[in-house]
């Protein structure tokens, strides 16, 4: 049993004895490893900055980078960050006494981007596009600061589902957001080693090991979002049809260019007729009007 083991981490231990804890932890390690390992993520020697804002998702993916280190599968220096941005009623001392504890090397960093997000925003209109900037340019300059290479965020399956369906009703395009990139500086990898793990499997694995979720009551107490709107939708297709999401998911992994009426992505005017070979070759079915 991983837990009897003297030396594991002060963040994977007292988990429950379930055989339902232990196949939800053994998936969420195993589809965290796929994610590292098809994207080429592992630099050896490296060293990530993992952003912590005290989330549910947050604290899986610390907790499962962190696994994936004790058992020498991830050959990289973890540095836990949480950029404190001065909510009102933000509970401050909760994810340092917590780091403090769980002897996690980490960087606790101020910067009152309320203010600006409240002063620069219309009434009425939704804080998290600015705030998420501000955000992020912080948590690259941290990055410089402690010489990491790459910039670690939370994102799970769900968050990239959700942002594909709202850049198609509401941007036009085709789009989420990717496992692994680069910045606009083109200094830093961007990582989301959580991309092929649920929503629902970060909710109940960061709970059962009774982590101190910390709730974002600045884009929450918004109601109407669009990504709410987007998420109630995908849930009433889950309820409908149970699986759905994977499938979703699956299909962004599986995009036909060919069949897609984006010049920029197929050469559509080379295409070209061949004689008959006399072949039947048996392709996957692909559905269209015909």
């Amino acid at each position: 049993m991983l837990d009897e083991n003297a030396d594991i981490p002060l963040i994977l231990q007292n988990a429950p004895d379930t055989t339902e804890f232990r196949k939800l932890r053994k998936r969420i390690i195993r589809e965290t490893r796929a994610v590292i390992d098809q994207y080429g993520m592992v630099e050896p020697g490296a060293r990530w900055l993992v952003c912590l804002s005290g989330g549910k998702d947050s604290y899986t993916l610390l907790a499962a980078l962190t696994e994936l280190k004790w058992r020498g599968l991830l050959p990289v220096e973890l540095l836990a960050c949480n950029l404190d941005q001065g909510q009102p009623g933000f509970p401050a001392t909760v994810l340092p006494e917590f780091l403090t504890r769980m002897q996690i090397p980490h960087r606790i960093e101020y910067r009152d981007t309320y203010s600006v997000v409240m002063d620069k925003v219309p009434e009425g209109r939704t804080y998290c596009a600015l705030c998420s900037r501000l955000r992020r340019g912080n948590l690259y300059r941290i990055a410089r600061e402690e010489g990491c290479s790459a910039v670690v965020l939370g994102h799970h399956r769900d968050d990239l589902l959700e942002t594909f369906f709202m850049n198609l009703f509401h941007g036009g395009r085709l789009a989420t957001m990717p496992p692994k990139l680069v910045n606009e500086e083109g200094d830093l990898f961007v990582y989301r080693p959580l991309s092929f793990v649920s929503e629902d499997d970060c909710d109940r694995f960061a709970r059962a090991m009774n982590y101190p979720i910390i709730p974002c009551d600045l884009c929450g107490s918004q109601d109407g979002l669009q990504r709410m709107q987007v998420k109630a939708l995908l849930n009433d297709w889950e309820k409908r049809m149970p699986g759905r999401r994977n499938v979703m998911f699956r299909a962004l992994m599986n995009i036909r260019p060919s069949h897609m009426p984006d010049p920029a992505l197929f050469d559509f005017l080379s295409l070209e007729t061949a004689p008959n070979t006399g072949t039947n070759k048996k392709t996957p079915p692909v559905f269209d009007a015909m």
